[in-house]
Order: structure tokens, then sequence, then C-alpha cells
């Protein structure tokens, strides 16, 4: 089947938002003046700060909202949306987070690729646009990408293939979701969508991030922090929820898709940070039941955690 051309794609955003509406009433007003945008698609989930009243009186007829009934995460949320993208007749999904903000230009930008599969923008701080939210390991190397240059000068043809950062501003293809399928809802939060970048690449789908397409975006604190004397990093949260389900889901992913060997090393560098990094016998134990939920295939034992 010929697919459509970039002129008559029919883009529809996705939105996942969950207790914060001011963001989310900045977001809907960049996204509804964004030419090239069919429609904008807003799961709420289960927010309790009179969000889903706001949306449901909301004055425009691209923006459609859906309320679920319980908080299901980004990884139900976006597992909703995406499926929601889809019926609507999306020929590619935008995918966003209620807390960033495209840049006016962000989807022209990224619409100019037009053989790819699954590839999005360089998230940057609100605060310090050349300083990456989300650190990039650059493909081939052990190095990680901190800042906007350096990622521009690792990219060829003004892209970085092989990488994406979703759900941040991603755009992903109806033939991908159609092969793939949708976002894993049982992960909540965090890994979901790197499980979903990596069950692409394992479909052989055509991954990139185009450095000049950028969304801006809170700081998220420590990700990325120095560790085992500057070797590598780890993503260390303050947060008890997120942790947890970042041990759980990271060691699930690693043990699909990279084997046990990096699996256990992650068990090692878990270990390692917060025995030596970070001291914190609390967070080790937290770790253990994260990953050994992960192991039984339990993905309820976030619940405890939700607040």
């Amino acid at each position: 089947m010929t697919e459509p051309s970039s002129e008559t794609r029919r883009v529809v955003a996705v939105v996942v938002t969950f207790n914060r509406l001011t963001l989310l009433e900045g977001l809907l007003e960049r996204l509804t003046g964004i030419d090239g945008l069919a429609e904008v698609l807003v799961v709420d989930n289960a927010s309790t700060d009179g969000t889903g009243a706001w949306l449901a009186s909301y004055d425009d007829p691209r923006v459609q909202a859906r309320t679920l009934p319980e908080n299901r995460g980004g990884a139900g949320g976006f597992h909703h949306g995406l499926a929601w993208a889809v019926e609507r007749g999306a020929d590619l999904a935008w995918l966003m987070d209620d807390d960033g903000l495209p840049d006016e230009d962000c989807l022209a930008t990224l619409l100019r690729e037009t053989d790819l599969d699954f590839w999005g923008p360089v998230v940057v701080d609100q605060d310090d646009p050349e300083r990456l939210v989300f650190p990039i390991r650059l493909p081939g190397s052990t190095s990680v990408a901190h800042r906007v240059p350096d990622v521009e000068r690792a990219a060829r043809g003004g892209r970085l293939d092989g990488i994406v950062i979703p759900f941040n501003g991603v755009l992903v293809t109806r033939e991908l979701v159609e092969r793939i399928g949708l976002p894993r809802e049982e992960f909540f939060i965090w890994g979901d969508d790197h499980e979903y970048r990596l069950r692409a690449e394992a479909a052989h789908a055509r991954i990139a991030t185009v450095p000049a397409a950028r969304v801006r975006h809170p700081s998220v604190g420590e990700l990325g922090t120095p560790m085992a004397f500057g070797r590598t990093t780890y993503n260390h949260s303050p947060s008890d929820l997120k942790h947890y389900c970042m041990a759980r889901n990271n060691l699930v992913n690693l043990r699909t898709y990279r084997g046990w060997p990096h699996a256990l090393a992650f068990v090692a560098k878990t270990l390692w940070f917060y025995t030596f990094t970070r001291p914190s016998p609390a967070r080790i134990a937290l770790s253990a039941q994260g990953m050994y939920a992960g192991l039984r295939g339990d993905f309820t034992g976030h619940g405890k955690y939700l607040r």
C-alpha cells in the first residue's frame, strides 16, 4: 500500500494528563495554533484538580477528551490514546505528556523527515534550552550527551539515527503501531516508553532524533547521575513510586530485549549506586521489591506508592 505523502498525512496529537491543569492549558493553547495538526486527543488519567470539567467545556472542535475511570499512569494513558488515534484515522500520532511544550516549528521540522517510522525532537530544559532534560547515549559510543551541541555534532544529515526519546513529542506511524502494537499499559510509568522503542527497534523500525526540533520541559532532577568514578550514570529519582516502577520495568526490559547478562548488570549497578554513590539501605530494599515483582510478572505493586 502506498503511504500518504507528507502533505496529506493526517497528524493527530495524543496528550496524556494527570493533575496538571495549568500546564495542560498552555500546551493546548500551543497545539491548537500549530498548522498541519488535524486533531488533539487528550487522555485524562482521572485527574482530581478540575481537569475533566475544564476539558468538557473546552470550545474547540479539534480537541477531543476522554477521562479514564482510574489513574493508569503514562503507560495506560498512551496505550489508550494511541489506540484512539488509530481509530480516528491518524496516519501519524504525535505523542506527548502534559508537561512538555513543543516549539511552534517543532512539528513542521519533524515532518520534513519522510522516511522514518518513529522519530522525535530533543527535549530541553525550559530554563536552560541548551541542556537536555533526558540525556542521550550516542549511538556506537559509551558517551552520554547532556547538552544540545553534543547531539548536533553527533548528528548526520540533520538527525541522530537509531535513537529517540519517547513519549515527549515523538511521531509514530500508523503502520508501525499496527506492526508492533500498543505500549504496555501494565508498566504504569517509567520504562514503558523505552520498551516501546526497544520493540520498534526489534521490528527494524526506522528511528531517529531530530536535534533541530525542540520540546521544552521542566527539569526532572538527577537523570544520568554519574557513578562508579564517572564511568557510567544512573537514573536516580527521589520518588519511591518512580523508582519502584523503574527498577521493576527496567529489569523486565533488559531481560526481554538484552538478556540476563544485561539484567544482572543492572542489578549490580543499582547495588553500587545505593551502596556507594548515594547510600540508602531503604532504596536497596525498594529496588529488590520492584525487581522481584518484575521477575514474577506482578505489575500491581506500584499501587501502594500512589497518593
